[in-house]
């Protein structure tokens, strides 16, 4: 092999188009959404609060020190230097003073502490689930565009199919009127339908070019790629425990649940602060000049207790708040309940049509198929016209666009069940 022929190869190799399989596409658009990427940041938001809320139950550490100099210097008695050598003075100023202080606190008891940290828990449970979710809605658009841009393939596929069976036609139409057997009619019909061939192919062919495109943009990379046909999607034998089952699957379910039992902590922590607060704590102290004990450094340790007595009604007002947001949540995870049943009962509705639907498109196509062959047959035999042809041309065109259009839809509604009873776990499909 030359060298000339070798770099051509290789040429040839770069060029070619890559092969992007569903999965490849789910993981990319899983690293390279910027949607994903701040929802993701929201996480670190709500695990910062987790260690805020326990901070408040941590041990506690103050330092603080203080250096003064004084203009001046007070003594008692004021100093007179004509009074008695023994008279003793008392500096209430000196001109320097030096002090410094580090105390250690621990909260030992603290009942609205205990149920703010497991408010933060919850609430960290909470914004976990709702990225889930919008992460299973962004893949799930991906996994939509992909299955369309391998449907419009497929139909590029069928046009060219499509126009090869009018070149052929074109083609026999075109010699049998230079010999006489057919009328220029013929020729003119199928030379029609060649040109028609010509449009559909090149309309499919920029269908998929757009579609392609448009999933390029959504995976943030070059539409320099060839899709290949999806898997069918996996759905369980038996669907009937999938209605129940969207209640512990979905993320937005458990995101409801999740934000109910956020507000069920914080009337707690409301009901909890009538209780008092006991801590210990621990101090040292340093101090020049000392004071009355004579002591330049001193130490203490103890218990301190703390109970609000009266706050305004601000208690009974936070308890009124919290039980007013738990009536709301409560009531947006029943009905957010009904409708995930809901979209599953549709869903396995929609899945059912949808099938059926395919399968009668395939029966069609087949029927339109052979019916295509035989008055292909006839025509070269004489026993058929050119109008019966060209029709017979136009059912199978139709035939295989109503036959691809119908998978995508019964493989889309599958999608839309597994998606509906939250069972569409795009991590599983990317690391399978």
């Amino acid at each position: 092999m030359t060298t000339l022929t070798t770099a051509l190869l290789a040429l040839s190799l770069a060029q070619a188009p890559q092969t992007l399989t569903l999965e490849d596409a789910l993981k990319r658009a899983d690293e390279v959404n910027l949607d994903l990427k701040a929802a993701q940041a929201r996480v670190g938001v709500a695990k910062a609060g987790v260690w805020k809320a326990w901070s408040y139950h941590l041990l506690q550490v103050s330092a603080q020190g203080s250096y003064a100099f004084n203009d001046a210097k007070l003594t008692f008695p004021p100093h007179n230097p004509a009074a008695a050598a023994n008279t003793m003075y008392f500096t209430i100023q000196p001109w320097e003073q030096t002090s410094a202080q580090v105390q250690a606190t621990q909260v030992l008891v603290a009942p609205q502490l205990w149920f703010a940290i497991q408010s933060a828990y919850r609430a960290e449970d909470a914004v976990v689930y709702s990225v889930e979710n919008a992460r299973r809605e962004v893949l799930f658009g991906v996994a939509q565009a992909y299955y369309a841009v391998a449907s419009l393939k497929r139909l590029v596929e069928v046009s060219q199919q499509l126009h090869e069976i009018a070149e052929r036609q074109s083609k026999d139409a075109n010699i049998r009127y230079q010999a006489g057997t057919v009328a220029k009619v013929a020729r003119l019909r199928a030379d029609m339908d060649l040109a028609r061939a010509d449009q559909d192919l090149l309309r499919s062919r920029n269908s998929y070019q757009s579609a392609r495109l448009s999933l390029a943009i959504l995976l943030d990379r070059q539409p320099d790629f060839e899709v290949v046909e999806p898997p069918e999607p996996a759905l369980p034998a038996d669907v009937s425990g999938l209605e129940l089952g969207a209640l512990d699957n979905r993320p937005d379910v458990k995101a409801a649940r999740a934000l109910e039992g956020v507000y069920l902590s914080q009337r707690r922590v409301a009901a909890m602060r009538y209780l008092p607060t006991i801590a210990a704590f621990g101090r040292y102290t340093y101090a020049d000049p000392p004071g009355l004990t004579g002591q330049t450094q001193a130490t203490a340790a103890g218990l301190s207790f703390s109970w609000t007595i009266l706050d305004g009604g601000l208690r009974e007002a936070e308890l009124r708040e919290t039980s007013a947001r738990i009536a709301e949540a409560e009531a947006n995870r029943r009905n957010l309940e009904n409708r995930a049943q809901a979209e599953v009962r549709v869903a396995l509705l929609d899945l059912e049509s949808a099938r059926a639907n395919a399968k009668k498109a395939k029966e069609q196509r087949d029927l339109a198929a052979e019916n295509q062959r035989l008055v292909d047959v006839s025509f070269k035999a004489g026993a058929a016209t050119a109008v019966e042809q060209a029709d017979a041309t136009s059912a199978l065109r139709n035939a295989e666009i109503q036959l691809a259009t119908e998978m995508l839809q019964a493989q889309l509604a599958a999608v839309r069940v597994m998606k509906a009873a939250g069972t569409f776990d795009p991590v599983k499909a990317v690391h399978r």
